[in-house]
């Protein structure tokens, strides 16, 4: 199994946006050391806990301060950007860093009505999607009525659910699935059926936490998934506390925040590989793109020590 690492600059209590951001180089070179195959970085737009708003510019500063490690996004969102600037920032990136550039494209629109509003979003933003996918990668191979400039591709992968998996069989891209193991069994299956190419590429995202011991493990992931949770209900996502006061959720969130960790993975070395090689079997996939915020930066960094010492983990 090769395994990646997608960093959506989400910030601990305390922290600084600028500290944020180039800690997210700091966490791509750890990976690259220890043999990971991928650093991808996400786009969020007003999001008070995330200063990750731009995600070809952040690639482009981990590319440069990286050697080996492929570098790209999961993703940069279609209906917040016109096909041509988004083709002509992948193949900027490419041109910078040849072979060394993946980008993932995803459908989400603004989060909040001001956020869609900022971005100039109009209700066909989304609908629009499967069109402007294809005009991206229309650009990218030169089959479009103006040459881009520079004049390179990456590989494009398409960040999926059951729809978007359809969306990118058609065009012939690889998939990042996300969401419980259940729905990407569903979105694999589909995707695959439906490939018209040559090679079908899937990678499963999970939220994944390595420790000695489960509750340790439980304990990294715990921040996100109270940060989600009160979101939900609150519509705002904060800077990630490292150690969540659980008392003051109310049942609805308390039951939220216990959903989002029944879809994640953590545990012990030996009961992660189990728990991964069984996924890895039930998706028929050989990357696992490694999720989950973590204000721990040290548990974090411990973590991916301990899944690149796992057997299953090829460099």
């Amino acid at each position: 199994m090769r395994f990646s690492v997608l960093d959506r600059a989400a910030m601990a209590v305390g922290e600084e946006e600028g500290h944020t951001l180039r800690a997210v180089a700091q966490h791509a070179a750890h990976v690259e050391d220890l043999g990971f195959a991928r650093f991808l970085v996400a786009e969020h737009h007003a999001v008070p806990g995330i200063p990750g708003s731009q995600p070809a510019i952040l690639a482009s500063y981990v590319a440069s301060q990286t050697a080996r490690i492929q570098v790209g996004t999961a993703g940069i969102m279609v209906p917040n950007h016109p096909p041509l600037i988004i083709a002509e920032q992948a193949a900027m990136l490419e041109s910078l860093y040849p072979g060394r550039i993946i980008i993932g494209l995803g459908s989400s629109v603004g989060f909040t009505k001001p956020v869609r509003e900022a971005l100039r979003q109009t209700v066909e933003a989304k609908q629009r999607f499967d069109s402007d996918l294809a005009q991206v990668r229309n650009f990218l191979l030169g089959d479009a009525p103006i040459t881009l400039r520079p004049h390179a591709g990456p590989p494009l992968f398409v960040l999926a659910g059951f729809r978007s998996a359809l969306s990118a069989a058609k065009l012939g891209l690889g998939v990042i699935l996300g969401g419980p193991v259940e729905t990407q069994v569903e979105a694999a299956r589909v995707y695959r059926e439906n490939f018209q190419g040559t090679s079908p590429v899937v990678i499963s995202s999970l939220n994944i936490a390595v420790a000695e011991d489960e509750t340790s493990a439980r304990r990294l992931l715990l921040p996100e998934a109270y940060a989600q949770a009160l979101s939900r209900s609150t519509g705002v996502f904060g800077a990630l506390d490292p150690d969540p006061d659980l008392s003051g959720l109310t049942g609805q969130q308390r039951e939220r925040l216990e959903q989002m960790l029944a879809n994640t993975v953590y545990g012990t070395p030996a009961a992660v590989e189990a728990k991964l090689a069984d996924i890895a079997e039930k998706l028929g996939v050989e990357e696992f793109l490694v999720t989950g915020d973590m204000p721990d930066r040290e548990g974090r960094a411990h973590s991916e020590e301990l899944l690149a010492g796992l057997d299953l983990f090829t460099r």
